[in-house]
Parts: structure tokens; C-alpha cells; sequence
């Protein structure tokens, strides 16, 4: 956020944060939240470059469209492991999968 618009909330009274202080998140919490989506997008960003659908994915790892489709956005009903799972079926090497962890963000590749 701009510094002009943090001081303009504040400003009008508004308290202005982060999300992990808005839901009370520990470091470890929060770093977990963004390995997760950081898989999340490795998934989705390998299941396209292997011109696959949800569907044929899911086929892949036993699995359902709408699950796959809550691995992609990150749903907390859905564990690392079935992500990581998912990475390695489609050709995923520990390195890219180590890669996309490291990077700590949604955007990883």
C-alpha cells in the first residue's frame, strides 16, 4: 500500500495492517500458509505446461475435478501431501517442488 493512502486511512480513523496481524497469524503459521500457495501455483503452472485439464489430472492421481480445483486455490480442506502428490505425477522433480517451497510465494513457478 501507498504511504499516502496508509496515511489517509489512518487518517479516518481506520487501522491499517497486515493480514497476519488481522488473523493473529504466528511466523510459523503465516510461512505455512505461503508454502502451501507457492505449491498451490506450482501445481496448477505444471498441470498447464502439460496441456492437462482438471479432469485428466485428477484421472492422473485418483482423484476429483473439484479436488484438483481446490488444490489449485490453495483450500484448507486440502493437504500438502495431496499437492505434493499431485507435483510429482505430473513430472515434477524434488528440485522444482524444493524450487517453488523456497520461493515462499503464490507466484512461484
Amino acid at each position: 500500500m501507498q504511504e499516502s493512502n496508509r496515511k489517509r486511512l489512518e487518517a479516518a480513523g481506520w487501522k491499517v495492517g497486515s493480514v497476519d496481524e488481522f488473523l493473529g497469524l504466528s511466523p510459523e503459521e503465516s510461512a505455512y500458509i505461503e508454502m502451501k500457495l507457492a505449491l498451490s501455483h506450482a501445481l496448477r503452472q505444471h498441470r498447464l505446461h502439460n496441456k492437462l485439464s482438471q479432469i485428466e489430472l485428477a484421472k492422473l492421481v485418483h482423484s476429483s475435478q473439484s479436488r484438483i480445483a481446490k488444490m489449485e486455490a490453495g483450500d484448507p480442506s486440502v493437504s500438502i501431501d495431496l499437492i505434493m502428490k499431485s507435483l510429482l505425477a505430473l513430472g515434477a522433480s524434488p528440485n522444482d517442488v524444493a524450487k517453488a517451497i523456497a520461493s515462499g510465494s503464490s507466484h512461484a513457478a
